[in-house]
């Protein structure tokens, strides 16, 4: 299967490359290689793929349109996989123009190539953050989400209606996933667990925002790349949303005294006030998911923090 994975040097996306790679498929990758976090990462991400016949990388933006044009003309897609995004909440109300134009024009645009290329399939990277403070006490696929509290959130929302009219359209089988809190190696470094590690390790205390009960549905990389994978498979309906997330949400005070345990180390805290933008708590109701996709999360918080931690020693040799 030949297959475009957007944003396909990121954290999701390498990792699902390398999965996808290992199962014989042809992978195609779009990225921008911005400079949001350390490209260096990205690089690396990257590096064992570069010389496997079945890998094939194209720097650029989802915008250009001349050059997606160009990657959907060359090549004989059978799925995109659309991860690209501009990332993050806090930095959304910062800059929410860019995270307009790269979020919802970069996927019109990739819209736009799947229509006149004549691709099947989308699986797009959303996220619970279009939820934003919903007062439920599990976020379900079929509440009304019409308050997301941050551009990115925002952005995301519109981006599953524009996905939504393309495929009705132009009969387009798309799966927008909405990711809960995933982590694992690879790891973006702005990301808490990533960035809570790394500090506690060098002696230096952790800005944690609020009391410490903010809560979050972590969701172990492994655990969302079998979800993605399970939907590039589902064909029964056209259009669906489904949630992936870990199935066990934790509190902030709860994640940071699992890293502790598993590092062996108390962390300094840095108290600091809630920041503008974030939830108070993801709680995902993956029912949908256990029932299209056959969607089972097995790592739970402690066992994948063992398993970051394990990757980034071997990361940093």
């Amino acid at each position: 299967m030949n297959i475009l994975i957007t944003g396909g040097a990121g954290f999701i996306g390498s990792t699902l490359a390398d999965r996808l790679l290992s199962k014989g498929n042809k992978i195609i990758v779009l990225d921008n290689f911005n400079d949001y976090y350390d490209v260096n990462i990205k690089e690396q991400n990257i590096t064992n793929n570069l010389k496997n016949k079945n890998y094939k990388l194209f720097r650029g933006d989802i915008c250009d349109r001349e050059l997606t044009d160009r990657i959907f003309n060359e090549n004989e897609i059978d799925i995109v996989l659309h991860f690209a995004a501009r990332a993050g909440v806090r930095p959304s109300l910062e800059d929410p123009l860019e995270y307009v134009r790269s979020n919802i024009e970069g996927t019109v645009n990739i819209l736009e190539k799947i229509k006149k290329y004549g691709v099947k399939k989308i699986i797009f990277a959303s996220s619970s953050s279009v939820y934003g403070n919903c007062k439920a006490d599990k976020f379900s696929e079929d509440l009304k989400v019409t308050e997301p509290i941050s551009p990115y959130a925002a952005t995301k929302l519109a981006c599953e209606q524009i996905l939504y009219t393309y495929s009705k359209l132009y009969e387009i089988n798309t799966v927008c996933l909405r990711f809960f809190t995933v982590y694992g190696p690879k790891q973006r470094p702005d990301l808490a667990i990533r960035k809570f590690i790394e500090l506690i390790e060098q002696d230096k205390p952790i800005p944690v925002y609020g009391d410490g009960t903010t809560m979050r549905d972590y969701t172990f990389i492994e655990d969302i790349v079998g979800g993605i994978c399970a939907a590039m498979d589902y064909d029964k309906t056209l259009y669906e949303i489904i949630n992936l997330g870990g199935g066990s949400p934790v509190t902030l005070n709860e994640m940071i005294s699992t890293i502790e345990d598993v590092l062996g180390k108390k962390a300094q805290i840095n108290r600091l006030p809630l920041q503008q933008g974030d939830v108070i708590k993801t709680v995902s109701d993956i029912t949908k998911a256990q029932k299209l996709l056959g969607y089972k999360p097995k790592t739970n918080l402690k066992e994948g923090i063992r398993k970051f931690i394990e990757w980034k020693s071997l990361y940093n040799k």
